[in-house]
């Protein structure tokens, strides 16, 4: 199991959030924003990603839910599709523990940032069972090839929310459009939010994921 931040009510917990930070972060990055939701009776789950070499940092070791091996979003194979399942399976754990605490996967939403967006996109679309939403904030596609085999009906009936920076340097906003594209495409039901920053996230963005967490947890 990997290792996870909590915030977890102090009374009935009724629903979960499970939120995958970004590359070479941590579970405590999106702590600070849980007071900002209005979601007193859920909990917040903010799992630390695993520390592995990174191709595109030299190598060095870091927090990484996969290799990445090019920023090119046009290279087929520029993350380790290896590595991307053993964290979706990890992440699946999470579901299957909320599930053992008394919380039915469509009372959990799937949240992610940057390359913890494009996991949360990948586990949502291969669920065994609906989730109550999954949050893509400037995430991406990641193992397209294989996703029209891959993706589940349970996957289909997941709602989305992605959000994306338009200055973003890092993971344009392209890529992200693409992503949100490709599940309508699919046949899934989401929403496309865009905002005036680079990678990161900002009021707005906040704003507009608290109304979908409250509409979806609520």
């Amino acid at each position: 199991m990997l290792d996870c931040l909590e915030h977890t009510p102090g009374g009935v917990c009724r629903a979960a959030v499970i939120w995958l930070h970004g590359l070479g972060a941590s579970g405590y990055d999106f702590a600070p924003l849980v007071p900002h939701l209005g979601l007193s009776d859920v909990r917040f789950v903010f799992p630390h990603a695993p520390v592995a070499p990174v191709t595109i940092n030299a190598g060095h070791r870091m927090p990484s839910w996969y290799d990445i091996r090019s920023l090119d979003h046009s290279v087929s194979d520029r993350e380790d599709v290896a590595d991307v399942k053993a964290s979706a399976a990890e992440i699946r754990a999470l579901l299957d523990r909320e599930r053992s605490r008394g919380i039915a996967p469509d009372k959990v939403v799937l949240a992610g940032f940057s390359q913890g967006g494009a996991m949360a996109l990948y586990t949502s679309l291969r669920a065994r069972s609906r989730l109550a939403g999954a949050i893509v904030m400037s995430g991406y596609v990641v193992a397209e090839s294989s996703l029209d085999a891959e993706v589940t009906e349970a996957g289909r009936a997941v709602p989305m929310w992605f959000g994306h920076g338009r200055n973003d340097d890092m993971v344009p906003m392209a890529g992200g459009h693409s992503a949100f594209e490709r599940v309508l495409r699919l046949g899934v039901t989401a929403e496309w939010h865009d905002y005036p920053m680079a990678h990161e996230v900002n009021a707005a963005e906040v704003a507009d994921l608290r109304r979908f967490l409250q509409s979806r947890l609520q």
